[in-house]
């Protein structure tokens, strides 16, 4: 039979029972043939769940007479039938101990030694063998080698992606394949199009674990092409794409559009893990997307018995760190309270911190799980787990601690002893915007007219460290910043640039909105100096005058 036609009949095909019969009904076919038509087998008998119906298929005598044939006639066969016919064996689940699976793997790896072996059958043996025997398989690294000397500017999207795929498991530190990757990253780039998204997050996967953080215009190719499929991705295909994101640093305004499309019709037909990293990606690009989070809390809400303590902690940190609380808010916090109740135990001790901290940023206060962590138990726990008691976590426990004193008067449980304590939070450098505190500064000194008057980033004795203060006695008047009697009002300026912002927004990050709602219980009047309300002040009068208004409200001509 014509082998264009038998594929063609072949492919209607949609049970094993009527490929077989459709096999019984030939008197013979090639090498070529034989293997497609095991390909097609499973194709429509296998599933995420194995081989549908063992018996009909792998006892059924065509099957095993093609088996036969494969075995014992394997040096005869063409490199297309031998590889082929390997493939759709392991897919049929075929014991890869068994003489057959031995004899066609054996016949591969002879003619790759030869040097007989096609770009195709270079890909398809590699695919075999990292099903077969894992990363660790040597052949793998003879394969990449003989890929090498082939030239790139041939090959099809699937032999591009499944030579990324061998490269991922045989680069070893000080192997020499780079110049190849950077051969293949090139010719990748003009390919991208073409790319489906089944390949597009293999090769974003792959240039993540190579560490190709040098292969910027491929990486951005692939980021912007990455968009139009991400109603296509599989749950662990956008995983993959957003730890890409991430890595790379890269962030695409209509990614997170059309994120926003897909999540929150997709939500309740995705992985709870997939879900998880999308909240991970807003949070690390500091992205506060309320539709996605408002449907992340419906889907908690719904669901979160069956998560895990990691993906429980995955879904709820982001709000904090982001300070938004959901439209489903109260709903929200009283299934994570429910939960907690019956699986406090099961969460890692440093999950465990960090989650209850990030609910007390929005303002959700875990008061009936704090007699728990400043425990000597909880605490001792929180040391032997690596790396043990480090500032982030006597930071966040401080906090815990300086939340409840503060803002939950009526708790009276075990309080946090001093050694556990910090001396000041830590904040990292980027939260500051040393050029707009500059440019405050040079308005306070117009508007003060001596230096005297108000001191920058000045420590607290509660943790907290003040962008700027001015001290101010009973009258009013401006008291030199060095002078501690006679203080009667102290006012904190926070001098807030676009890095204490979630992106593209006015929305405070949850760390510096605690900051400033602690500042006031404690005293210090604060006033919040955004930058958005700034950027546009054009001189130093200008910005005086500004923060004349802000700071003294009530009083005038104070140097303006």
């Amino acid at each position: 039979m014509d082998e264009q036609l038998f594929f063609k009949k072949l492919n209607s095909l949609c049970t094993s029972k009527e490929i077989f019969d459709f096999l019984s009904s030939l008197e013979a076919m090639s090498d070529t043939m034989a293997s497609g038509a095991l390909q097609r087998i499973s194709e429509v008998e296998v599933d995420d769940d194995g081989l549908k119906n063992p018996e009909g298929v792998l006892e059924n005598e065509v099957f095993r007479a093609l088996c036969f044939q494969f075995e014992f006639e394997s040096s005869k066969l063409s490199n297309t039938g031998l590889l082929n016919a390997l493939q759709a064996l392991i897919k049929l689940r075929i014991d890869p101990q068994s003489t057959l699976m031995a004899s066609l793997l054996s016949e591969g790896k002879e003619r790759l030694g030869k040097g007989q072996l096609t770009v195709k059958n270079l890909c398809a043996l590699g695919e075999s063998l990292l099903e077969l025997e894992g990363p660790s398989c040597a052949t793998l690294g003879e394969i990449v080698n003989h890929m090498q000397e082939k030239d790139i500017e041939k090959w099809s999207p699937r032999e591009t992606v499944m030579v990324y795929k061998m490269l991922q498991v045989t680069v070893r530190e000080g192997e020499q394949y780079q110049d190849l990757l950077n051969r293949l990253n090139s010719v990748t780039l003009n390919i991208v199009s073409q790319l489906s998204p089944k390949f597009t997050s293999i090769i974003l996967n792959s240039l993540v674990v190579l560490h190709q953080t040098q292969a910027v215009p491929l990486i951005t190719a692939l980021c912007k092409h990455s968009v139009k499929h991400i109603p296509y991705f599989t749950g662990d295909e956008l995983v993959n794409v957003l730890e890409a994101f991430l890595y790379f640093g890269h962030r695409e305004e209509i990614f997170t559009e059309a994120l926003e499309t897909h999540i929150p019709k997709s939500i309740f037909t995705m992985h709870p893990q997939t879900v998880s990293k999308v909240m991970q990606y807003c949070c690390q690009k500091m992205i506060l997307s309320k539709p996605i989070f408002d449907a992340a809390a419906e889907n908690f809400i719904s669901d979160a018995d069956r998560f895990t303590t990691d993906q429980i902690a995955g879904y709820i940190i982001p709000f904090g760190t982001l300070n938004y609380l959901p439209t489903s808010a109260s709903s929200l916090f009283r299934k994570l309270e429910t939960i907690l109740h019956a699986r406090f135990s099961h969460f890692q001790p440093r999950t465990l911190l960090k989650l209850l901290h990030s609910c007390v940023l929005i303002q959700r206060y875990p008061v009936n799980f704090l007699p728990k962590i400043f425990s000597p138990y909880f605490l001792q726990q929180l040391q032997a787990q690596p790396p043990g008691l480090d500032r982030i976590v006597t930071s966040q426990l401080t906090q815990l601690f300086l939340t409840v004193t503060l803002e939950c008067p009526f708790y009276e449980g075990p309080k946090l002893l001093p050694k556990y304590q910090v001396k000041a939070f830590l904040m990292p450098p980027s939260s500051l915007d040393v050029h707009l505190l500059k440019r405050v500064k040079t308005g306070l000194l117009y508007l003060l007219k001596k230096r005297i008057y108000f001191a920058s980033e000045v420590s607290t004795p509660y943790f907290y460290t003040v962008d700027i203060e001015i001290k101010l006695d009973e009258e009013g008047f401006v008291l030199p910043a060095a002078q501690c009697e006679e203080v009667h009002r102290r006012v904190a300026l926070c001098v807030d640039g676009q890095n204490r912002f979630c992106i593209n927004s006015h929305n405070l990050l949850g760390e510096e909105a605690i900051k400033q709602r602690h500042l006031q219980l404690l005293g210090y009047e604060v006033v919040q100096i955004p930058f958005f309300e700034i950027e546009s002040l054009q001189n130093c009068r200008k910005m005086a005058e500004y923060l004349h208004k802000k700071i003294f409200p009530h009083t005038y001509g104070l140097g303006c």
